[in-house]
């Protein structure tokens, strides 16, 4: 029997999963609380980084270049696993198959390949994990909508620095932006059904 508020959330064929902002060095005003929570919700963005992977759903990776102008994704991943987050970032890695790109706004549309890679892959639905909810994760939601495309924005596998805006944020994405917020929900087995 399904309760209420008990659906758990699928990946489904023309999806790709967004993850954005996981190199974080959390070198700035807003870092120590930006790893406090990456620490509670890291997990469910590993959780959704696989569901995605099982499911076949492009894994998509966008990640400010923190101002380098180098192109150099590996040594941003490698500097982010040897800072302070390390233990919390090394799960949410790319693997093999995986895209990368780097952005230099807040969106991930902007000024990137982005909406040519999911044009490519005949994507219709972007969901939306990473940090920071009230920054890049609404701000890429949103320009998905421009683009045309559907967006869900997975809020509890997203990390925020202020849960007082995130909570505006989402609120905003949702209830003007037209994106659909969801949370992930631990897989329940056959007995508890």
């Amino acid at each position: 029997m399904k309760r209420e508020g008990d659906e758990i959330f699928e990946l489904e064929q023309g999806d790709a999963l967004l993850v954005i902002d996981v190199f974080a060095d959390f070198e700035h005003e807003d870092g120590t609380s930006l790893l406090a929570s990456f620490r509670e919700r890291g997990a469910q963005m590993a959780t959704a980084i696989a569901a995605a992977r099982e499911a076949d759903v492009p894994v998509i990776y966008v990640n400010d270049d923190r101002d380098r102008w180098d192109g150099d994704a590996p040594a941003l991943a490698r500097e982010a696993t040897n800072g302070p987050g390390g233990d919390v970032i090394r799960p949410l890695l790319p693997r093999p198959g995986d895209r990368v790109l780097l952005k230099h706004r807040y969106s991930a549309f902007d000024h990137t390949a982005l909406e040519l890679l999911l044009g490519a892959a005949g994507v219709e639905r972007v969901v939306v994990v990473g940090a920071a909810t009230e920054g890049c994760v609404v701000q890429t939601a949103l320009d998905a909508r421009e683009h045309g495309l559907k967006a869900t924005i997975l809020a509890d596998a997203c990390a925020t620095a202020d849960a007082r805006l995130e909570g505006t944020a989402l609120r905003y994405a949702e209830d003007v932006g037209g994106i659909r917020v969801r949370r992930l929900r631990p897989l329940r087995s056959a007995d508890e059904a």
